[in-house]
């Protein structure tokens, strides 16, 4: 069974930066692809990013528009998301989860949530 653990969210300026890190316990973490979504109030939980286990193939959704990257570190259990020129539309929830694709529905073992704000 495997957990993840988010953390690194806060409140930053717009224009600011966060890297947001997802620890996963148990083996074999180098065999799946990790995705990064996020979710605000009242919203559909929404693709931010992926990473394929070997982390030779990456995704991003349209609107990160090269402010992030998403990599992993196998060897420490952990996948990072560093974000760049925040915006406030950013603001969100931000999961990790274990899965295929891009859409929420097809990822599971999600984490708890780290909150991002990013003020005006």
């Amino acid at each position: 069974q495997v957990q993840l653990v988010e953390s690194g969210g806060g409140l930053v300026q717009a224009g600011g930066s966060l890297r947001l890190s997802c620890v996963a316990s148990g083996r074999a973490f180098s065999t799946y692809t990790i995705g990064w979504f996020r979710q605000i109030p009242g919203k559909e939980r929404e693709f931010v990013a992926r990473i394929s286990g070997s982390a030779d193939s990456v995704d991003y959704a349209d609107f990160v528009e090269g402010r992030f990257t998403i990599s992993r570190d196998n060897a420490q259990n952990t996948a990072y998301l560093q974000m760049n020129s925040l915006k406030p539309e950013d603001t969100a929830l931000y999961y990790c989860a274990k899965g295929v694709g891009t859409v929420a529905d097809s990822f599971g073992s999600w984490g708890q949530g780290t909150q991002v704000t990013v003020s005006s």
